[in-house]
């Protein structure tokens, strides 16, 4: 029995994270095949490499081209993490010319958050502008630009990096900086897992269990939520006011919380009009890095 033959819109997708490993077929813009493994521990190159291999052949003879969203500073198919404690030994990994090689298929790598604005600009929440931006508030907080209808990437693999700039430090340790007091990576006052450690000291059980509370009402949880919120917020007009964005689209297991939105759009109110862009959940949801790589790779071999 021969292998069906790749329809031109037949597109397999990989996604690499520090947790789980997914395949994808994605066909028409939407998911209709689907593997998923646990990441490797320790996520060692090689190991995470031969496990994503294992998931997407099945898949592969099915595809035109393969696109992989993978963690990390990602530039000219080459990754290199930006978390060595989740990734070690991921410098300078060559990471799609090695699935082109294993899979047999034309391959372009994106880094997981720019694979995800390029899925919801291409198919989700960001139809119909110039100028999208896609933030993930989850594990870490990562983001993508699509400025003048083009996916923004820069030589270096730092595109977009929002959970790297710094907010004044309230949760966590940071450097003092004259003039301003002490300073803090935004991922570690905002993001999921900064959320579970200020949940632990708050008496909750987790993150979850925090947000469940602020959205009940209960004042101490109401308070670190929106400044988690707040901090979003704040670097979304500050993203408007340089780069004109007009839609943003929130992702990841906290972003996707409707209260969560809402405390956004809140704190987004207190800014001036012309710095508040749309405010929305991404459409594609859990899917998003997926589909944007599959489109991206499928874009990228009709370019060749």
């Amino acid at each position: 029995m021969t292998s069906p033959k790749p329809s031109p819109s037949s597109l397999l997708a990989l996604d690499i994270g520090g947790t789980s490993i997914r395949a994808a077929l994605v066909e028409g813009g939407q998911v209709t095949q689907r593997h998923e493994t646990r990441t490797p521990k320790p996520a060692l190159p090689e190991v995470v490499l031969t496990a994503a291999l294992g998931l997407a052949t099945p898949l592969a003879p099915r595809a035109s081209a393969v696109g992989v969203a993978c963690a990390g500073a990602v530039a000219r198919g080459r990754v290199t993490a930006t978390a060595a404690h989740t990734f070690p030994g991921w410098t300078d990994v060559p990471l799609a010319e090695r699935v082109s090689e294993g899979l047999e298929l034309p391959c372009a790598a994106l880094n997981d958050a720019r694979a995800a604005a390029w899925g919801e600009f291409s198919a989700g929440a960001g139809r119909g502008t110039s100028e999208f931006m896609f933030i993930t508030v989850s594990t870490g907080v990562g983001a993508g630009l699509v400025l003048g209808g083009r996916l923004h990437l820069a030589a270096n693999g730092l595109d977009a990096e929002l959970g790297f700039v710094s907010v004044p430090a309230h949760w966590s340790p940071g450097a003092e900086v004259p003039g301003l007091g002490s300073l803090a990576l935004l991922e570690f006052e905002t993001s999921g897992t900064a959320l579970n450690e200020q949940a632990r000291k708050l008496g909750y059980a987790d993150a979850r269990t925090l947000c469940d509370a602020a959205e009940e009402g209960e004042d101490v949880a109401a308070d670190t939520h929106l400044h988690s919120a707040a901090n979003i917020a704040w670097k979304i007009a500050d993203i408007a006011a340089l780069l004109g964005v007009t839609r943003v689209a929130l992702g990841g297991s906290v972003g996707l919380r409707p209260g969560y939105l809402a405390r956004v759009r809140e704190a987004l109110a207190h800014f001036p009009e012309r710095y508040r862009p749309e405010v929305v959940h991404a459409e594609l949801r859990a899917d998003a890095g997926l589909i944007g790589a599959a489109l991206w790779a499928g874009r990228e071999a009709d370019a060749t």
